[in-house]
This record gives structure tokens, C-alpha cells and sequence, in this order.
């Protein structure tokens, strides 16, 4: 199986105090079926055991969909909303 995923990192959420030697920001990635504004993936900061036992919110700091699928893996579709919805049938020609 392969893929291949869009991210948007939030670099303004990032917390400094996360950072391994200064530099390695350990996080996790969520690839899911539903999707909301045509996103199906999502990056959070990785949890420790304790946070985990705690069960503290993850804190999510990118979103993104997949673009690329070999197999086993949804692409993205994104939900049309009213807004997007165009009405042709009142065209005059």
C-alpha cells in the first residue's frame, strides 16, 4: 500500500517545549474516512503514556486529505455545501 498526503502545518501551534533536542517534533498522523471541508487527515503533537491514562485532548496542530492511493486508503472528496452549489437551469440561453 502507498499514499501520498497534503499537509498544512499551523507553525503558529507549534510548542516549542515539544521539540526533541531543539530540532525533532514527534507527532502523529490520522488518516480517516469522513471527511470535513475535503479533509481526511490530521497531525497532532504525539501523546506520552501518561497524557494518554490521563486522556488529555490531543492537540492538533495540521490538516490535510490524500491525494494518491494504491490501494486501501480513501481519497478525500469534499462535501458540497449550498454555497457551493450552482444553479444552471436559470440561465437564459
Amino acid at each position: 500500500m502507498s499514499a501520498i498526503l497534503n499537509l498544512s502545518i499551523d507553525l503558529t501551534k507549534i510548542d516549542k517545549s515539544k521539540l526533541k533536542d531543539g530540532k525533532y517534533l514527534n507527532t502523529q498522523i490520522f488518516i480517516n474516512d469522513e471527511t470535513k471541508y475535503g479533509n481526511n487527515v490530521s497531525m497532532a503533537y504525539s501523546q506520552t503514556k501518561d497524557e494518554r491514562d490521563a486522556k488529555q485532548p490531543k492537540q492538533y496542530i495540521a490538516n490535510g486529505k490524500v491525494v494518491y492511493v494504491n490501494n486501501g486508503i480513501t481519497v478525500a472528496e469534499k462535501e458540497e455545501t449550498p454555497q457551493e452549489t450552482k444553479q444552471v437551469d436559470s440561465l437564459p440561453f
